[in-house]
């Protein structure tokens, strides 16, 4: 999918481009308000992702634009400012949606998959099954062997993005920036902690969770008989 991120901050722009690419987009980047819509009317992104706050035009005046170019294209406002001032102004103006930062990418990428959504594409991206586990997005459910397991909205963010990603080895930092935003300290171990609460709610099936020392962690393909 070509996605437009339209962000003045480089190490935001960064961490989308980086997450986004890795999932499979191709993403496309402005930090300009009047250089979005230059870009915008160029490639014709599927969607944009688009801050408020931004030299030039800000964030409001290009989704008005947008929305006079293209009434249908959906775009998600990532912004700093959640006041509900803000929000309802963006979603008068035609926003598709509205996240306020700090946010995760786990989160983005869903309401990315949501307005986009369509028939046959989205029953295959609604559902995930890698290491002998079935996942699926929109009713927030896991299985293992048949058997629901249950996992806090953190916990299946967590397995959801080592599912996207089976056999490939993902470092922590990897795994914090994907799951829980890029606010947060790459030292911290709050990614040990929580593999290692899905390991134990997955019971013999977190086995398939495997830790690949001095690298990170990988979701085994297939699980091992």
């Amino acid at each position: 999918m070509n996605i437009l991120v339209v962000e003045d901050e480089p190490l935001i722009t960064s961490f989308l481009q980086r997450g986004l690419s890795a999932e499979g987009h191709v993403v496309t980047t402005a930090d300009r308000g009047d250089a979005a819509l230059d870009v915008f009317s160029r490639s014709h992104p599927e969607v944009v992702v688009l801050d408020i706050m931004l030299p030039g035009i800000d964030g409001f005046d290009v989704l008005a634009a947008i929305r006079a170019a293209d009434p249908a294209v959906p775009v998600i406002m990532l912004t700093a400012r959640g006041e509900i001032a803000d929000r309802v102004k963006g979603l008068d103006l035609g926003a598709t949606d509205y996240l306020i930062k700090p946010f995760a990418l786990t989160e983005l990428s869903a309401r990315i998959r949501a307005h986009t959504r369509d028939g046959r594409r989205a029953r295959v991206a609604d559902r995930i099954e890698a290491g002998g586990l079935v996942l699926d997005l929109l009713a927030r459910e896991v299985h293992s062997d048949g058997a629901e397991i249950a996992l806090s909205a953190r916990e299946f963010a967590l397995l959801a993005y080592l599912m996207r990603h089976p056999g490939q080895v993902l470092s922590r930092e990897q795994i914090l920036n994907g799951v829980w935003g890029y606010t947060f300290d790459p030292r911290s171990n709050l990614v040990d902690v929580y593999i290692g609460y899905v390991r134990r709610k997955l019971g013999p099936g977190g086995a398939a969770i495997e830790t690949v020392r001095g690298m990170g962690y990988r979701l085994r393909r297939a699980r091992a008989a």
